[in-house]
């Protein structure tokens, strides 16, 4: 805590304001605002997926989105995503549609990488209860918009700087003092979003890790210790937030003449210790879906298995037929194994 901060808080207490009070007279001002001083970053977060996790009909008319079947935009309140991997859709009083307009149960996400739609609790009443991770500012109380289909409030929607870095107010108007905004790179705070259910717990579903768990993963890796903000750089989209490559950490490690050839032919470490094993929208095959996974260690026991008996569960690891046989899809375990033993050294 800064000489400055400190006296800001002795002056505030000893005026009757409280830490609670300086809290609560901060408000959002969107990201907009902070365009002005932080243009870079702007600029960055604008073209990344966190700026799109909730929009309105009227913003998202213009995206090549379409409709679940015998809807218009007419019928629309907000569409959730619609970014890179799915777009769901809420109706005129705030719930998730989970049918076709006739009543028809399913076929309400539309998963962008494939073009195809998917069944998302198929004719269920579905309110949506998501606006902790989608939205800035959010509180669980009310109804955004007095729908009542929507669970809570925000102030913003999208996650937005403040997000992060807490209401701006009175950092804008003390000229930017960053004592007055939370400045935290811990992986926690990533994990408030990142995570699902019990951190220590991975949970599964149909033979994929499930998706916004990558906080789940990290602690059950040998990166435990790491921040997200080690390798990624917050502000930017997935595909271009790597900060540094993996030889920044492991320098020491030597490529095989096979390794040698991997690489050759543009193999990254990540293809193997990242593989998609986790899903969000669809997968391509029985072991390729659309996230990367954040366990990078690969177990080259015979008798792993990557998920528990019941399938709810991923173990800590990664096993042979998502790190090898998701590019290698003609050969065996026992050959990835082999060859996964003598990639590098």
């Amino acid at each position: 805590m800064t000489r400055r901060l400190v006296l800001f808080l002795l002056v505030a207490v000893a005026a009757g304001v409280g830490i609670a009070g300086m809290a609560n007279a901060a408000e959002y001002v969107g990201s907009d605002k902070c365009m002005a001083c932080h243009g870079q970053e702007y600029n960055e977060w604008k073209a990344s997926g966190h700026s799109y996790q909730l929009r309105t009909a009227e913003e998202i008319k213009s995206v090549p989105v379409p409709l679940p079947e015998g809807y218009t935009w007419d019928d629309i309140s907000y569409v959730i995503g619609a970014y890179k991997w799915k777009a769901r859709y809420m109706d005129k009083q705030g719930y998730i549609i989970t049918s076709t307009a006739d009543g028809t149960p399913g076929k309400n996400q539309y998963n962008l990488q494939t073009g195809t739609w998917s069944d998302y609790y198929p004719g269920e009443v579905k309110k949506y209860d998501c606006g902790g991770c989608h939205t800035t500012g959010y509180s669980k109380e009310g109804s955004q918009g007095g729908l009542e289909g929507i669970v809570g409030t925000w102030a913003l929607r999208g996650i937005q700087c403040e997000n992060c870095h807490g209401p701006g107010s009175e950092h804008i108007a003390l000229g930017g003092d960053a004592s007055l905004i939370t400045l935290d790179r811990s992986s926690e705070l990533c994990g408030q979003c990142h995570a699902r259910g019990d951190p220590a717990k991975i949970p599964a579903s149909d033979g994929f890790i499930r998706h916004h768990e990558q906080y789940n993963e990290l602690l059950a890796s040998p990166k435990k210790d790491f921040e997200c903000v080690t390798c990624h750089n917050p502000h930017q989209k997935a595909e271009f937030s790597m900060k540094q490559d993996c030889v920044v950490c492991h320098s020491t490690m030597k490529t095989t003449e096979l390794g040698d050839r991997m690489r050759a032919v543009g193999v990254e470490c990540i293809d193997c210790h990242m593989p998609r094993a986790a899903k969000s929208a669809v997968n391509f095959d029985a072991h390729t879906a659309d996230v990367r996974s954040h366990l990078f260690t690969i177990n080259l026991d015979p008798a792993a298995e990557m998920f528990t008996a019941d399938g709810k569960l991923a173990q800590g690891y990664l096993t042979v037929e998502f790190a090898c046989l998701s590019c290698h899809k003609n050969r065996d375990r026992d050959w990835a194994i082999e060859k996964a033993n003598s990639g590098h050294e």
